[in-house]
């Protein structure tokens, strides 16, 4: 039986993975960052939760001994946990872009540099890396997210070139809008880290704030990233991306025709 690892897994992508390859025959190992989480998804069927704050060398490596203790192999790893900080660049103290690149990069690197040696020694494996469709363009007030996705996607274009002819493939996922706690945990996080009032974006930031959620274009259930990552596990040799959602593929196309001053100009439009 094929295993994998996903690590944040409370809520949206990584919770609907979980789920969604658990009812595939799948040997499931979810983890959350937070201890009451454990007891949710141990509650909603769960047998493999594990405590994992990527941010913590120990812990990654804590998983990794546990899943080698118990099946001796971990086929794929999907790096998933991540959040988005959102407000203008010139609104975000360096401690909170440091913050954001705790998480969504030097943890994500932590746990692809521990799990490598790993699958080195079984000779093959799956590291998924969950990008976003902001790793390919950037837009307006979401400069700390949009770096640390730029930053994902030059770190496995390397392991591509680093990895070539091992049987370890890692992979590139470009992300759309999702339904998820993303976007209101984004909010939470201006909020908390910018003066908003006091910003010369007080506008826009007052515009996203207040937001109608639930009219993003071109998004789609997270079951939609479930069914990809199924797809890579089949997959003998996958694909080095797969771009999820409609916006994913306008955007990705976007850059590749257009200059850079048109490209400004549309996704001003977007964002």
């Amino acid at each position: 039986m094929q295993n994998i690892v996903i690590t944040g897994c409370s809520t949206g992508i990584g919770l609907a993975t979980a789920q969604y390859l658990k009812e595939q025959g799948y040997k499931v190992y979810p983890t959350v960052k937070n201890e009451k989480d454990l007891a949710l998804l141990h509650a909603m069927g769960f047998e493999n939760v594990m405590k994992l704050d990527v941010r913590e060398s120990n812990e990654i490596s804590e998983v990794i001994n546990a899943v080698i203790n118990e099946d001796g192999k971990i086929d794929t790893w999907f790096n998933n946990a991540g959040f988005g900080q959102a407000g203008a660049l010139e609104d975000i103290e360096t401690n909170i872009l440091r913050e954001q690149f705790e998480t969504n990069v030097f943890g994500l690197h932590e746990c692809t540099k521990q799990i490598i040696p790993v699958m080195r020694k079984q000779g093959y494996g799956k590291i998924i890396q969950h990008s976003s469709v902001l790793g390919l363009a950037s837009l307006l007030g979401r400069g700390s997210y949009n770096a640390s996705k730029y930053a994902i996607e030059g770190l496995t274009d390397t392991l591509r070139l680093e990895l070539d002819g091992t049987n370890i493939y890692p992979i590139l996922l470009n992300t759309g809008p999702i339904t998820s706690s993303f976007r209101k945990n984004a909010m939470k996080k201006l909020e908390e880290n910018v003066d908003t009032k006091n910003s010369v974006f007080s506008d826009y930031y007052e515009k996203a704030l207040n937001a109608d959620k639930s009219k993003v274009p071109f998004n789609e259930e997270a079951i939609s990233v479930a069914k990809y990552v199924h797809k890579i596990i089949l997959s003998k040799k996958p694909k080095p991306r797969y771009y999820i959602t409609k916006a994913t593929y306008l955007l990705g196309y976007a850059k590749r025709i257009l200059s850079t001053s048109l490209l400004d100009k549309l996704l001003k439009k977007i964002g």
